[in-house]
């Protein structure tokens, strides 16, 4: 595997981890991370810390992006310090951030001509970034998406989903789904307890649906009252939010959609936005009017 000059912007849960990789598979790595106390452990490990997004971009092949939101996107972008300002001719930046179709659009339109782009939005958590299972959405054209698939390659399994902006489409669609499951879910949980079923015939009931999967994974955390985050409530609202904004865009009706959103906002009002997704679960049963017997 040949080496390569790469830099990673954004060190959040998911961006560390794939610097990480990177630097275990032998490329050479230089990051840059708008809070500073993030870099340390991997200046350690042995990438380079750039001091800006454009210097930190300045000689890479590949510039790969991990950052929270459109705002923040944009803030790496754009501007006399940004990646825009710092990549070189030829290179390609992926933009794997979960954000919205319209962010993609304007940072295409920002890099400089003969910057290649795609956008590779990724399914998975913490634990899939650092062991490369990460499932890649990438949107591009063919043959910028084949040129990067060593690199993709290290951090899990890419699939292209079509042209520049696909990826970022096909990652919304993906989350409007999962939200949706988690919400049917907490819903059918606090409909069986106000139905007077029991805990455990609930659980035998929804390990004969759709919902048997999930039932059974989430579980555990909903009868330990415990959720540690690996995708925090508030970035699973910001996803939701992106989901409805898109589905406004496309002059939609989606009332399924909304409504998975709504259960996040609640929840994270409700204080749960530094607990997992799946709190959203334990906040369903305590709003109900009745709980399932246990």
């Amino acid at each position: 595997m040949s080496v390569e000059r790469v830099a990673v912007i954004g060190l959040g849960a998911m961006g560390a981890p794939i610097a990480r990789r990177l630097l275990g598979n032998g490329d050479r790595v230089t990051v840059w991370n708008r809070s500073p106390r993030r870099v340390a452990a991997l200046r350690e490990a042995g990438a380079v810390v750039g001091a800006s997004p454009a210097e930190a971009a300045r000689g890479a092949e590949t510039v790969i992006v991990m950052v929270s939101d459109p705002q923040a996107l944009l803030a790496v972008a754009e501007g006399e310090h940004g990646i825009a300002a710092g990549v070189q001719p030829g290179a390609v930046v992926v933009q794997m951030s979960t954000v919205s179709p319209s962010s993609v659009t304007r940072l295409a339109h920002a890099l400089p001509p003969g910057t290649g782009l795609l956008d590779a939005p990724v399914l998975g958590s913490v634990a899939e970034a650092a062991s490369g299972t990460l499932r890649l959405l990438v949107g591009g054209p063919h043959e910028l998406v084949e040129r990067c698939l060593p690199l993709l390659t290290q951090l899990g399994a890419p699939l292209r989903v079509g042209e520049l902006g696909a990826g970022t489409a096909a990652k919304l669609v993906a989350n409007n789904a999962l939200f949706g499951v988690l919400g049917v879910l907490g819903e059918s949980l606090a409909l069986g307890g106000a139905l007077g079923l029991s805990w455990e015939a609930l659980h035998e009931v929804l390990g004969v649906t759709p919902l048997a999967e999930q039932a059974a994974r989430r579980r555990p955390a909903i009868e330990a009252g415990d959720h540690p985050a690996r995708f925090a409530l508030a970035l699973a609202r910001k996803d939701a939010d992106l989901v409805v904004d898109a589905v406004t865009d496309g002059g939609l009706g989606l009332g399924l959609t909304a409504a998975a959103r709504d259960w996040l906002v609640d929840a994270e009002r409700a204080g749960r936005a530094g607990q997992d997704y799946s709190a959203v679960l334990s906040h369903i049963l305590q709003t109900a009017t009745k709980g399932p017997r246990r």
